[in-house]
């Protein structure tokens, strides 16, 4: 990069080793030196460095971590209704639908590290839930894909023997740890709720998926 050169927010991003999401949201609220041409924001080196040394010069460090909210990571287009026994059959499902977004950047990648994690622990966390989680140098963002099973997934091997129902996939970025398990946090905790989960089950379109879990 020379001095001058003009920046993609994906390309500040991958300098600053934060997320797409924080680059926008600082681009969005005038917080990052940037500008717009049409609807893509622009960024000039000179500039990020400049705003970077002032930052780390400042004593106020305190990282930021944003809070999560479903509609930022989850779409109606990464819901999909399940019909598998095995948890193979179902995880490679979800990994197929979630590599279609723009933020999984290696479709093949994202299958092997999945059924990898998968064979190290179960994903299963009780109460019929499983989540699925990697983070990966080749996804540019964290993004979540949710699957709602009519059939019993009966390999999981669950700690209360449950078999699993809701499966909840996160893939991440390399550099997004703490978000990403504030995101597993989040999706554990939302789910504990009884209500929730049956409303999940019972629901009959993506559409009422979606809104279950933004709302």
């Amino acid at each position: 990069m020379v001095e001058d050169d003009i920046l993609t927010l994906e390309e500040v991003a991958k300098y600053l080793r934060v997320s797409e999401r924080t680059i926008y949201d600082c681009a969005q609220k005038g917080e990052i030196p940037a500008g717009k041409i049409r609807t893509a924001w622009r960024f000039k080196k000179s500039e990020i460095d400049k705003w970077v040394n002032e930052r780390l010069t400042s004593t106020n460090l305190t990282p930021q971590i944003n809070p999560v909210h479903a509609q930022s990571i989850l779409s109606e287009h990464r819901i999909l209704f399940l019909n598998y026994s095995s948890k193979r059959d179902a995880l490679l499902a979800l990994a197929e639908n979630l590599s279609a977004a723009p933020q999984v950047k290696n479709r093949q990648e994202l299958s092997t590290e999945i059924l990898k994690r998968e064979e190290l622990m179960s994903t299963a966390i009780g109460c019929g839930i499983a989540i699925p989680h990697v983070r990966l140098s080749s996804v540019t963002d964290l993004v979540v894909s949710a699957g709602i099973s009519r059939t019993d997934i009966v390999d999981f091997h669950p700690l209360d023997d449950e078999p699993v129902r809701l499966v909840f996939m996160i893939a991440a970025a390399g550099n997004q740890h703490a978000y990403y398990l504030q995101t597993l946090s989040w999706f554990s905790t939302r789910l504990k709720n009884k209500d929730l989960r049956d409303s999940l089950l019972q629901a009959k379109t993506e559409k009422e998926v979606y809104n279950l879990l933004v709302n």
